[in-house]
């Protein structure tokens, strides 16, 4: 299993402190990446690597992401090989959606043909969510009926946190 992480602070700009110190608590066996996704308000910025929490945070300095929400993720790979592609968080095309996700999308092949025009980054079934979300906010869903659509088309056993600009 993977452990996700969202946390959203009324009074600073410091989440990424915060879900550095949550994903090291989380972190008890040999997970093969982690990363955070940090709203600025302006922008989604990800950082994601390959390694435990500490030596990828220190390389992609997770503490210089200032924001108020965020996401992050610990992986332990199900679905596609360890790589920095494959490490959460997740995006859409349009960079205005990240996903942090646990479980198995038994469908996520089928879905990733049904979203062929979108532009896929990684082999998880995870990445599909994210494509998902896009696909129905495109078609003018909102936020509510885009996410209750998106799970309607999933299937499997899962969690995930979504991060929308």
């Amino acid at each position: 299993m993977c452990s996700i992480i969202a946390y959203a602070s009324c009074k600073d700009n410091d989440v990424s402190s915060v879900l550095l110190d949550a994903l090291s608590l989380m972190e008890y066996r040999g997970y093969d990446s982690v990363g955070i996704a940090v709203l600025n308000g302006s922008s989604i910025n990800v950082r994601k690597g390959i390694g435990n929490v500490r030596e990828v945070s220190n390389k992609h300095r997770f503490d210089e992401l200032v924001g108020r929400v965020g996401i992050g993720h610990t992986r332990w790979a199900a679905y596609g090989h360890v790589s920095n592609n494959n490490a959460h968080p997740h995006t859409s095309c349009n960079g205005k959606i990240a996903i942090v996700h646990n479980g198995i999308i038994d469908n996520y092949m089928e879905l990733r043909e049904m979203l062929k025009s979108h532009k896929f980054k990684s082999d998880t079934d995870s990445e599909v969510i994210a494509h998902l979300l896009e696909h129905l906010i495109s078609k003018g869903y909102n936020l509510k009926d885009a996410m209750v659509n998106t799970l309607k088309l999933l299937n499997g056993s899962y969690a995930f946190v979504a991060l929308l600009d």
